[in-house]
């Protein structure tokens, strides 16, 4: 009796390890179905001239996605630069004054912030932004995108810095270092990693986003770097060329997609990796 009881429930042991092994499986399948269809699709239509060209008119075969590239990252990256700081700071402070009200009502803000659908953002950079100043520009479009940011900045910061032991910190201001010294001298640079990698996040978050975009920056056939003006970015040329007639500007939406997923896949697989860093480091 004993030995048939062990028998069945190792018997339902290696059931449940089966289960879980197909289940895992399938939930990787609609990734690597996506991957190869995109990659299929994509892949024959990158080159060197489909990089540095911008798209042709209607009617001409051939162009590239310069424009896109170079606005992609110009945004992102005057996205970043209004987001990293503003959000790392309200980290150090949520991290700083967890019992406060105002640190409450912040934390409470941010949670809600990460909620809220991104073509809402877009629309309220647009009154805000777009429509005071009459025109789109590309700035108007990182303002969206910085927002989108600094939740997952702010969240990533605070949970980081609340990991460290409180013995860092006493440490130093034994030493008689100045409180702001403390922070940004040890705090910070201990949990850098940490807060590095909610960075990347953030970034690999807002890479994809086109409802922002569509509200603000508008796009642009052109090649330019002032960020005044409307300005191209990949999802924004993968939206407008897909839904296009043309089947060039299919090609150039295809070839585009597998950029933007390439890149987006990097950022990912970058921030797994400062991750796993940081667990050691701790």
């Amino acid at each position: 009796m004993h030995a048939s009881n062990v028998k069945y429930r190792l018997g339902k042991s290696y059931g449940f390890q089966i289960l879980t092994y197909v289940l895992a499986f399938a939930c990787v399948i609609p990734l690597l179905a996506i991957l190869f269809f995109i990659i299929k699709a994509g892949i024959t239509k990158i080159n060197w001239h489909f990089l540095v060209n911008v798209p042709k008119p209607v009617g001409e075969t051939g162009g590239g996605i310069a424009n896109a590239l170079l606005g992609s990252i110009l945004i992102i990256i005057v996205a970043a630069i209004i987001a990293i700081p503003i959000g790392i700071l309200a980290g150090i402070y949520l991290s700083e004054n967890r019992k406060s009200k105002l640190a409450y009502w912040c934390r409470l803000s941010t949670d809600i912030l990460q909620g809220v659908p991104s073509i809402v953002i877009g629309i309220v950079a647009y009154f805000w932004l777009v429509k005071p100043l009459g025109k789109f520009s590309a700035l108007s479009g990182s303002v969206a995108l910085a927002i989108m940011m600094l939740p997952i900045v702010v969240r990533s910061t605070e949970e980081t810095l609340k990991l460290l032991p409180d013995s860092l910190k006493e440490a130093a201001l034994a030493l008689g270092m100045p409180f702001h010294r403390v922070i940004f001298k040890v705090i910070v640079p201990v949990g850098i990693s940490g807060i590095l990698s909610g960075v990347m996040l953030s970034i690999a978050r807002i890479t994809g986003e086109t409802a922002p975009l569509l509200f603000t920056a508008f796009g642009n056939p052109y090649l330019t770097t002032n960020m005044t003006q409307p300005m191209q970015s990949l999802p924004l040329l993968i939206f407008n060329y897909a839904t296009s007639p043309y089947n060039d500007w299919h090609d150039l939406a295809w070839g585009a997609s597998l950029i933007l997923l390439l890149w987006v896949l990097f950022l990912n697989i970058f921030t797994k990796l400062i991750t796993r860093k940081w667990k050691v480091q701790l």
